[in-house]
C-alpha cells in the first residue's frame, strides 16, 4: 500500500485536529469546489464521478482543506448512492463545523444518460425558536 492510500485508509475526518478555530468574528462564506469527487455505484460498482461545490458561513470553526481533501478521497473505493455520499458529507461537515448556513451541491457526472444533481442546504441563522 502506497503512502497516500495508507493515508485515505486510516483518515478520520472527525478528529478535532481536523477544524480550526474561526478568528474572523465577521460574517464571511467560504466556497471550496472539489472537481475529483469519486465514489462507486452501489449496485453495479461502476464508478461515479462528480464536482462537490460546498458553501459555508463559519462560526467557531473552519475545516482544515487538507483534511477536506482527505476525507472527499475517501469516498473514491465505497460503495455508496449519490444521494447518500452528499448526504453524509453534508451531515459530518455540519456536525463537526456547527456552521452559520451550509450549502452542498453534488454535481454528477452523466452515466447511462443520466444527470444527477443533489443539492442540501442549512441556515441556522433562519431557524426560530
Amino acid at each position: 500500500m502506497r503512502y497516500g492510500e495508507k493515508e485515505i485508509k486510516e483518515f478520520d475526518i472527525k478528529k478535532e485536529e481536523n477544524f480550526w478555530p474561526n478568528k474572523n468574528k465577521k460574517d464571511y462564506l467560504i466556497k471550496i469546489t472539489l472537481p475529483e469527487f469519486m465514489c462507486r455505484c452501489p449496485r453495479s460498482g461502476y464508478p461515479d464521478f462528480a464536482t462537490i461545490y460546498l458553501e459555508y458561513m463559519p462560526d467557531e470553526k473552519v475545516v482544515e482543506l487538507k483534511a477536506l481533501k482527505l476525507y472527499i478521497n475517501s469516498f473514491m473505493d465505497r460503495y455508496i448512492s449519490h444521494e447518500d455520499s452528499i448526504n453524509e458529507i453534508f451531515d459530518t461537515l455540519f456536525e463537526n463545523l456547527k456552521p452559520k448556513m451550509m450549502k452542498i451541491v453534488g454535481d454528477f457526472n452523466p452515466r447511462g444518460n443520466v444527470h444527477t444533481v443533489i443539492e442540501r442546504v442549512e441556515d441556522v441563522r433562519s431557524k426560530t425558536d
